[in-house]
C-alpha cells in the first residue's frame, strides 16, 4: 500500500484528506458517523473575534451541481471556540486547522496569538471577507491588501499560517505572489464563487442576501484550474479543495500541484465523504504502483 503521509508546510498529516472550513463544524456532529482521527486534518468552522448570528434565512440554495450559502461566518467567537471546542477536538487525534476572518488586521493578529498560544497546528487566514478600512472590499482582491493581512498574521502566529485565497479575482497568480513575498507558509484554494439563483415564479432571489458562495461538483474544474496555476506561479505547499467528493477528485487536484486536500460540501449529501474519498484515493495510488500519494502532487503532463 502507497505511504500517505504527506507534509503541509512543515505540518506532517496522517493522510492528505482534510475537511473544509464551514462544512464540518468543529467535527462533534461528524464524529457520530466515523471516527474522525482517520482524517488528514479539520478546517474549523470559520472565527471571529466575537460570537456572530450570521446572516438571516433563507441562506442555503441549492442548484444543480451543488449549492449556495450566505451562512454569513455564524460561530461563537474565537474565545469560546478555544474555551469549549479545542480541547474536544485536540484529544481526536488529527491535525487542527484553525480557520480565522477578521474585519482589520489588527483582529487578525490578535486572533493569530490567541489560536497560537492555544495549540492548534496551524491557522488558516480567509481573506475573502470585507475589510473595513478599505470600504467593504475584501482583502483577497487586492495584493497589497493580501499582503498587509499575512505579514500582520505571520508576525503574531507561532505555528504555520495558510492563507485562504478568493477565487473570485481576475489573476489569481497576482495575489498569490504577493500572500508569498509577505511570508505565508501555505495556501488554500478554492473560496467559494459568488452566484445567485432567482425564483422565478416570486421573481425574488432564493437567498435572503441575494447572492452567495458556490460550492459543490461544478466548481471543481476551476479550483484545478487555479491550484495548477498557483503551482506554477509560487513554491508555497497547497491545500486544494473546491468540488472533491471522490478519489479521482482528490487526485486532480494533487496532480495540478496540491500537497493536500479539502473536502467540503459533500459531507452535506454523504458525511461519509471524507472517509470515502480517502479510501478511493488509496486504491487509486495502489493502482498505479504509487510508493507514496505525493508522487502525485505536481505530476501533471500537460499538452
Amino acid at each position: 500500500m502507497a505511504d500517505m503521509r504527506v507534509n503541509l508546510a512543515g505540518v506532517e498529516l496522517k493522510n492528505p484528506v482534510t475537511v473544509a472550513s464551514g462544512t464540518f463544524g468543529f467535527g462533534r456532529e461528524y464524529s457520530e458517523f466515523f471516527d474522525i482521527s482517520k482524517l488528514g486534518g479539520i478546517s474549523v468552522k470559520g472565527l471571529t473575534p466575537l460570537p456572530r448570528q450570521g446572516n438571516p434565512a433563507p441562506r442555503i440554495a441549492e442548484t444543480p451541481m451543488g449549492m449556495l450559502n450566505s451562512v454569513g461566518l455564524q460561530n461563537p467567537g474565537v474565545d469560546a471556540f478555544i474555551a469549549h471546542e479545542l480541547p474536544w477536538l485536540k484529544a481526536q487525534g488529527t491535525v487542527i486547522i484553525a480557520n480565522i476572518s477578521g474585519s482589520t488586521p489588527e483582529e487578525y493578529g490578535e486572533m493569530c496569538e490567541k489560536l497560537s498560544a492555544a495549540g492548534v497546528d496551524m491557522i488558516e487566514v480567509n481573506i475573502s471577507c470585507p475589510n473595513v478600512k478599505a470600504g467593504g472590499l475584501a482583502y483577497g482582491t487586492r495584493p497589497e491588501l493580501a499582503a498587509e493581512v499575512t505579514t500582520v498574521a505571520k508576525a503574531h502566529a507561532a505555528v504555520p499560517v495558510m492563507v485562504k485565497l478568493s477565487p473570485n479575482v481576475t489573476d489569481i497568480t497576482e495575489i498569490t505572489k504577493a500572500v508569498e513575498g509577505a511570508g505565508a507558509d501555505a495556501i488554500s484554494l478554492i473560496n467559494t464563487l459568488r452566484g445567485m439563483v432567482i425564483d422565478v415564479k416570486t421573481r425574488r432571489p432564493i437567498l435572503k442576501m441575494n447572492t452567495g458562495g458556490l460550492s459543490g461538483p461544478a466548481v471543481l474544474p476551476i479550483a484545478v484550474r487555479m491550484v495548477w496555476e498557483v503551482h506554477n506561479a509560487v513554491k508555497l505547499p497547497i491545500l486544494g479543495m473546491g468540488g472533491v467528493s471522490s478519489g479521482s477528485d482528490a487526485a486532480q487536484l494533487m496532480l495540478a500541484g496540491a500537497a493536500a486536500v479539502a473536502v467540503g460540501a459533500a459531507t452535506f449529501a454523504d458525511p461519509m465523504a471524507p472517509i470515502r474519498v480517502l479510501e478511493e484515493l488509496g486504491e487509486l495510488c495502489d493502482s498505479q504502483g504509487l510508493s507514496s500519494v505525493t508522487q502525485l502532487t505536481g505530476a501533471v503532463q500537460p499538452w
